[in-house]
């Protein structure tokens, strides 16, 4: 071995290759392992890690790995595609996912502008609408579901009394049902993405406004030009998390309509569980979830890569 490769080894240069002492040698690398802890302290660093790997072995890569197994056979996905439940589930999961992430960010993005406005009306208006979001959200969708019971529901006895009308059947009919399931999402979720946009502005230096403002931008020019551009990256990166999260919603929908009528609003979420506990079949309910991620994988890595390489322009 050469000098320069004893060098990099830790080994001093001027060590010829005949002076060199095997204990000498894993002294470096143990010492280059451990860094410049002490033995006793990598001792309690590993202690540290130790629990934390345990767990996430336990309830992450075997999870994981025991999925991607379950779902590995190819007959799996032919007899997916072949059940036109699963077809009807995969255009109810586009419309849930592509319609709940672009109107809630959307909506964000404008109140998060209102929000911006000074005074204490503005204050308690905003504590009010983040109630959506600190309530639990089982109890909400539940009491989402009992209210528009066609029966004995609340929205029904209103118009009843207010009318002398029958109210619609909300849950009964299928694309009824799934604008509620897309409603209830939206009115849950959107004051936590108002919130995180609402930071991006306030985050914004004030000395940009007012050179716009000398520069005569205002209202709509202001936003478009100076606003848009500065949360950019944080409304990508907000977008990206809401799909990924709306993927794998299964609340919303099974506590909303249950997948009703007649599974004709369930998400890939809820067709799993239909596959495992109703029809038996764990393997398939396993694959309904796994045949989103060609998907979900190309989202994880968009992310990660924005995350990583881009800067928060803030």
């Amino acid at each position: 071995m050469s000098l320069v490769g004893y060098w990099r080894r830790g080994i001093p240069a001027s060590t010829t290759q005949s002076a060199v002492d095997p204990s000498t040698f894993w002294g470096t690398r143990k010492r280059w392992w451990r860094g410049h802890l002490s033995r006793s302290e990598y001792a309690w660093a590993v202690a540290f890690c130790v629990p934390y790997l345990t767990v996430f072995l336990a309830l992450i890569v075997y999870p994981v790995g025991f999925a991607l197994w379950m779902g590995s056979a190819p007959r799996l996905y032919s007899e997916l595609f072949a059940d036109p439940y699963y077809r009807e589930t995969l255009v109810n999961t586009a419309l849930f996912v592509g319609v709940t992430v672009n109107l809630k960010m959307v909506l964000a993005l404008f109140l998060s502008g209102y929000f911006m406005r000074g005074g204490w009306w503005v204050r308690v208006l905003m504590a009010v609408f983040m109630l959506p979001w600190a309530v639990p959200a089982l109890p909400a969708f539940m009491s989402i579901h009992w209210m528009l019971n066609r029966d004995w529901g609340l929205v029904n006895n209103l118009i009843w009394d207010i009318s002398g009308h029958h109210g619609p059947d909300w849950l009964g009919e299928r694309w009824i049902a799934l604008g509620v399931v897309i409603a209830s999402d939206v009115w849950k979720s959107l004051p936590f993405w108002t919130l995180i946009l609402l930071a991006g502005r306030i985050a914004i230096p004030p000395d940009l406004r007012e050179a716009a403002e000398v520069d005569g931008a205002s209202g709509f020019r202001m936003f478009v030009h100076v606003t848009l551009p500065l949360i950019a990256n944080l409304y990508l990166i907000s977008t990206l998390l809401a799909t990924i999260f709306a993927f794998g919603d299964f609340n919303t929908v099974y506590f909303v309509s249950g997948g009703g009528p007649a599974h004709s609003t369930d998400v890939l979420a809820t067709l799993s569980l239909l596959y495992t506990m109703s029809l038996f079949k764990p393997r398939l309910g396993v694959a309904a979830v796994l045949s989103a991620m060609p998907l979900m994988i190309p989202l994880v890595f968009m992310l990660m890569r924005k995350l990583q390489t881009s800067e928060t322009q803030l």
